[in-house]
This record gives C-alpha cells, structure tokens and sequence, in this order.
C-alpha cells in the first residue's frame, strides 16, 4: 500500500520520493522465492512487472492464496507487522521486476505520513478494501462450488485466467487440475450446471 499509491495520492509524492533510494531493483526469474513460509517478512514489495502469488504448504501441497500483478504492493502483512513468522510463501510464477522496501524504511515512511492530513483515512480504506476482497474470497469457498467461483473468476478477473497457469488456479480453487479441466470442458460446451 506504498508506491503503487503514488497516482492515486500524488499530494504524497514528496514522501514517496524520499524512499526511493532505498528500494532494492530485482529483475527476477519466475519461481523465484521473495519470502519463505516460516521467515518473517522484511521487505515490503512493489511489483512493476510480472507476476507474483502467495501460497502456503498442506500436507505437501500448494495451496494459492491470492495473485498479484503489476503496480502492486504486497508482504505477509502478519509477520511484517507483528515480526512473526509468515504464514505464506511469496514466489514469482513470471519473470519479474519487483521493488523491495526494508521494514525499517516503510516504517519511518509511514511515521512520516502519519502528520499528513486524510492519511489515517487513505490508510482506512485501503484496508478496508483489502479485508473486503479476503473476506468475499472466504465466503466464496464456503458458499459457492469450484465451478461457481471458476465462472466468477472469469468473469472478475480474467487477466488471472489468461496469464496464470493451470496448476496455479487449480491451487487458488482448492481443485485439482484434472477437476478443472474438467469445469473447463464443461464450460466451453455451454454447460453451466454441473
């Protein structure tokens, strides 16, 4: 929630621009790991492109928690926060130029910020904008069936389905990816029932 900000809040342009010296430039491989699961979070990270996604381990499988693309922040907002171990790993599955920002820095950035007017509530809505996106991802999954929340994917978010692969979505609905081919030849045959 930093410098992805900048053309949203341009009035804070000022402070952005006093942290940019202190950003690491990765230009990265996919697959690469940003944060591991059970490390705490240090960095806060900007992508400029490519594509990222966290995940955690069950039993021995992946299971995807969200993806992000370009001109967006993310840590294991958790463990950034409370210096506890994360809960999720954050890997590339595209190469990618990403940005990471020390704790130490966001932390002075914010400090700063903080004596800004509307900051508090800039800060507000972005977060409540995140907690409304997890909570909807989490009624999702008790509600509706994979082939619900497939439809809802390509209907919300088709640049995930264009630019992921199969495994990884297989992953973020909790199907395997025979099952999702299968909702996907059903789909292409006009079959909306299943």
């Amino acid at each position: 929630m930093l410098f992805h900000f900048r053309t949203k809040f341009p009035q804070l342009n000022v402070y952005w621009d006093r942290y940019l010296e202190f950003q690491k430039r990765l230009d990265i491989p996919a697959k690469t790991i940003l944060l591991e699961e059970g490390e705490k979070s240090q960095n806060y990270i900007f992508i400029e492109k490519g594509c990222v996604r966290s995940f955690f381990n069950n039993n021995g499988e992946d299971k995807t928690v969200q993806f992000f693309f370009e001109n967006e922040g993310l840590t294991s907002f958790d463990s950034f926060v409370n210096d506890v171990p994360s809960q999720f790993t954050i890997e590339t599955i595209e190469p990618s130029i990403v940005y990471l920002l020390p704790k130490k820095y966001v932390t002075q950035l914010m400090e700063e910020l903080s004596t800004e007017p509307d900051f508090l509530q800039m800060i507000l809505q972005i977060a409540a904008q995140r907690q409304t996106h997890y909570i909807n991802e989490f009624v999702s999954f008790i509600r509706d069936s994979p082939e619900q929340r497939y439809e809802k994917l390509l209907k919300e978010r088709p640049h995930i389905v264009q630019r992921v692969a199969q495994h990884y979505i297989a992953a973020y609905l909790g199907v395997s990816t025979v099952h999702l081919s299968r909702i996907k030849s059903k789909l292409a045959k006009g079959k909306s029932h299943f």
